[in-house]
């Protein structure tokens, strides 16, 4: 059959909702990169001036503007692969006649190292080691622990529509649609506690709640799937074996605040989860559980998956609603916010997958049984993705308020043999590093906020005492340096020098690198647009706090008292 032409490709998407990326990747798929006359086709059939769309395409990692660019194999270089071997597997597929080239964490810090080729990923450490494989399900909960979004992920069948309905999928749905008023669901979700499990933390029915009452329709709700943080691999978990959890999440959100469209903007990285997606979706349109007339009712919900190009901003909420509309994904301005002017400058609900699917648990056993699930006063449970120096990575859903060492040791099988745990990151990179006696806290937000950090998405990757901090502190700061999206510069330039730092230029005493360092942590903290320049600091700020001596070694200085951050002069 031969391949479709650019008038019939832009005919295909031109008139569908967010259009861009689509089509987009409809050309790159054709022709195996995007071309300068692919992208003029896609100037003139989408009315995008041709200066805006180059600025655009190139600024996502992986549309490739080489020929044969999209076969190109990419493999990861994050914190726990770059441990793992990534640079002996460049060498081996080099050896073996591939051209590869880094990219950055994938998202499969518990299956090292992943290369994506085309449209598979594979994971191995060489080049004749290498394999594909759905995603590891996660190990049973200890006994005694009950779990909300984990509770049938594990059984046979969970992830087609049959098994779903078996094991009482859309019981929720059907029960929220013909039983109980769209305010009365948000009130379930507010009272039981369910805060954004994308890192924000910000309470679910309030969100819902603000864009209800908005003023302008079409409302949507939109799924951020762009799981780019490193460290951070449980929403490939959940959409790859529970797709129609977060379906049934998606569509009771949308019956709750009165939305008649959804988006699930999903990471370009995992090509193997869009396939289940859309699959999972034509099952349950067909059900009539998606689409006009949601169960006899008349209540209506259009749901899309739209694929990410690369880029580590677009998980932020703005970004990624800029990146959905075809704009240059910056992050916006706020106020105002998503839930009056987000979508097409409409209301908005933009929620992470596991807060999605945490949802028709809720509903089907009430606001209180979800509230119990956490522990002393917190509620809820919380998906940790662990990786690195841990006897047994992978996804664990923990009760909010359990202690980290509980999860570490009791829970994950400890640090590998004759090892002892050194430091941990928090947020995935976003957190930067806990380590010594901090250790000893329990995973939620006023503990971990209370040493300087914060649990976020929560991805935790794990160093033992063999690894060299600062090479580990580098490499992190790389990658924010390349992922900054240069619209302010305190971050663009901000993270550039810390790297420098970093590298070994700068002050070549302890005193005067700590008070430069110090002072751009400061500033980028305080000055940055987003959550990236805020965050990227406390790597820096961490390595000053816990690893002085080898703050001292890096700059050439002999031992001495502890080093510690000073105050900005002036």
């Amino acid at each position: 059959m031969p391949n479709p032409t650019d008038e019939a490709l832009i005919a295909r998407w031109k008139d569908e909702p967010a259009p861009l990326l689509p089509l987009l990747h409809a050309f790159h798929a054709r022709d195996g990169y995007l071309s300068e006359p692919a992208l003029r086709s896609v100037s003139k059939g989408l009315r995008i001036p041709l200066a805006d769309l180059f600025g655009t395409v190139t600024f996502y990692h992986h549309f490739s503007r080489e020929e044969g660019g999209a076969e190109r194999p990419r493999v990861c270089n994050g914190p726990v692969c770059s441990m793992r071997g990534s640079d002996v597997l460049i060498a081996s597929l080099r050896a073996a006649g591939h051209d590869p080239h880094a990219m950055p964490c994938p998202g499969r810090c518990d299956q090292p190292v992943p290369v994506i080729h085309g449209r598979t990923v594979l994971t191995g450490k060489t080049a004749g080691s290498l394999v594909t494989g759905p995603s590891p399900l996660p190990a049973p909960a200890p006994a005694g622990v009950e779990e909300c979004v984990f509770a049938g992920i594990r059984d046979p069948g969970r992830a087609a529509l049959a098994g779903y309905r078996a094991q009482g999928g859309y019981e929720a749905l059907t029960g929220a649609v013909t039983g109980r008023t769209p305010d009365g669901v948000i009130g379930i979700v507010d009272r039981s506690g369910l805060a954004g499990r994308g890192g924000a933390c910000f309470p679910t029915g309030r969100k819902w709640r603000a864009v209800a009452e908005a003023d302008g329709t079409p409302r949507t709700i939109v799924c951020n799937a762009d799981e780019g943080e490193p460290g951070c691999f449980k929403d490939r978990l959940l959409m790859d074996h529970d797709p129609h959890a977060l379906i049934e999440g998606m569509a009771i959100a949308a019956y709750a605040t009165g939305a008649e469209r959804g988006f699930i903007y999903l990471r370009y990285e995992y090509p193997e989860t869009l396939d289940i997606l859309e699959g999972a979706i034509a099952e349950a349109a067909a059900a009539g559980l998606v689409g006009d007339g949601i169960l006899g009712s008349g209540f209506s919900f259009d749901l899309m998956v739209r694929r990410g190009a690369g880029a580590y901003i677009c998980g932020e909420e703005t970004s990624l609603l800029n990146s959905l509309e075809g704009k240059h994904p910056f992050p916006r301005n706020r106020p105002p916010f998503p839930v009056t002017h987000g979508y097409e400058n409409l209301p908005t609900v933009v929620n992470n997958v596991e807060t999605l699917v945490s949802v028709p648990p809720i509903l089907v056993h009430g606001a209180e049984w979800y509230r119990d699930l956490g522990l002393g006063d917190h509620a809820g449970t919380k998906v940790i993705s662990l990786s690195g120096d841990v006897a047994q990575p992978g996804n664990y859903e923990v009760p909010i308020g359990l202690p980290l060492m509980e999860l570490l040791n009791g829970w994950a099988g400890g640090a590998p043999p004759g090892r002892s745990f050194q430091a941990v990151t928090m947020a995935g990179l976003s957190g930067g590093f806990l380590a010594g006696t901090d250790l000893d806290v329990t995973l939620d937000e006023p503990s971990i906020r209370s040493k300087g950090s914060f649990l976020g998405a929560g991805g935790i990757m794990v160093f033992d005492d063999s690894r060299d901090m600062i090479r580990v502190t580098r490499e992190s700061m790389e990658f924010f340096a390349e992922e900054s999206c240069g619209k302010c510069f305190p971050c663009r330039i901000g993270c550039q020098r810390l790297v420098e730092r970093l590298e070994g230029s700068g002050p070549r005493t302890v005193e005067a690198w700590v008070d430069e360092v110090s002072d751009l942590n400061d500033v980028m903290k305080k000055t940055s647009a987003c959550g990236l320049g805020q965050a990227a600091p406390l790597l820096t700020e961490s390595l000053i706090r816990y690893f002085p001596d080898r703050i001292r070694a890096h700059v050439g200085a002999p031992p001495g008292p502890a080093v510690s951050a000073r105050p900005r002069k002036g």
